[in-house]
């Protein structure tokens, strides 16, 4: 027979999501990640996207119609470096795309732990390097993600300036996850508020990533880097979620490199409340993200094609 403490724990027990563990398989960690792109509202209708294969690189085509030939946006979707895929993230790259008037490509780069790091980082550079070598010059191409892949995005221009390559144009994120290590403050003082992520996910999440490599690597986690020589950057998050000082140690790393920066924190806001909610904030950022890219990237007269893109 059941005692009255058990029978008040009860509803209470399963309204919540089993605790993530050492054990938790990775379908599951796959699915919580994907529980936040189920909450995207629809792509907009103007915005065609195709799969596309850039040398060895597969990944999504997206452009929003009266796109400017050339203004490139190379996109890294998040999901915590082990879920998540252009066709994901597809209605949040297709609004940013929208706003910023620029096509994407939408990199899939492998996932971890078939694949840990640093896999997802090296595709990154080689999808750069692959756009350069079919037709766009660097000034023309920012790079842009979301959560883990807006860490990824930074991490990337950190190899492009360590190995040589011509700079980009900037960088746009949204929520970026750039601490692997999960000392950010908003880690715990967002603990109750942040439906959509948790410190043990992003823990284990981690854990897979990094298959026993350090947390503090500034190529996993960018807040221990440096912004040396970066272009300009743009980062927005919302108050409510754990990665919140992830976007301000980030911010304030650029500020110490004299990098121009503007970190944008929307009050009452959730993780990639871009793509979540139609609110005035929500348009608001992308926006200013939109206004941010178009002011970094001019208009050029010819467009490549990706799709007969040869492998290098």
């Amino acid at each position: 027979m059941q005692n009255w403490q058990s029978l008040l724990s009860a509803p209470f027990s399963r309204a919540q999501p089993p605790r993530i563990g050492q054990a938790t398989p990775i379908g599951e960690l796959r699915q919580r990640h994907l529980a936040i792109t189920a909450q995207f509202i629809p792509a907009p209708d103007d915005v065609s996207c195709e799969a596309v294969q850039l040398g060895p690189l597969k990944g999504e085509w997206v452009r929003p119609a009266g796109a400017a030939a050339q203004r490139l946006l190379l996109y890294f979707h998040g999901g915590g470096y082990l879920a998540g895929s252009a066709a994901s993230h597809r209605p949040l790259v297709a609004r940013l795309c929208r706003a910023a008037e620029a096509a994407a490509f939408s990199l899939d780069y492998r996932l971890a732990p078939e694949f840990p790091f640093p896999a997802g980082l090296r595709d990154a550079v080689d999808a750069y390097r692959l756009l350069m070598t079919n037709g766009y010059p660097p000034e023309s191409i920012v790079l842009a993600g979301d959560g883990s892949g807006g860490g990824l995005a930074v991490a990337t221009l950190m190899a492009i300036r360590n190995g040589g390559m011509p700079m980009p144009a900037g960088l746009v994120a949204l929520s970026p996850w750039a601490d692997l290590t999960l000392s950010g403050w908003s880690m715990m003082l967002n603990a109750e508020n942040d439906a959509a992520l948790s410190w043990d996910l992003l823990f284990v999440s981690a854990r897979h990533y990094l298959k026993g490599g350090n947390p503090a690597d500034p190529y996993a986690s960018p807040v221990f880097g440096s912004m040396r020589d970066f272009p300009p950057i743009m980062i927005h998050a919302g108050s409510m979620e754990i990665l919140r000082d992830d976007a301000g140690r980030l911010g304030e790393l650029a500020a110490a490199a004299n990098v121009p920066v503007s970190v944008e924190v929307y009050d009452g806001m959730p993780h990639l409340f871009q793509a979540v909610k139609t609110s005035a904030d929500a348009k608001v950022s992308l926006s200013r993200l939109g206004h941010f890219i178009r002011a970094r990237t001019p208009e050029k007269t010819a467009q490549p094609d990706l799709k007969s893109a040869p492998a290098t």
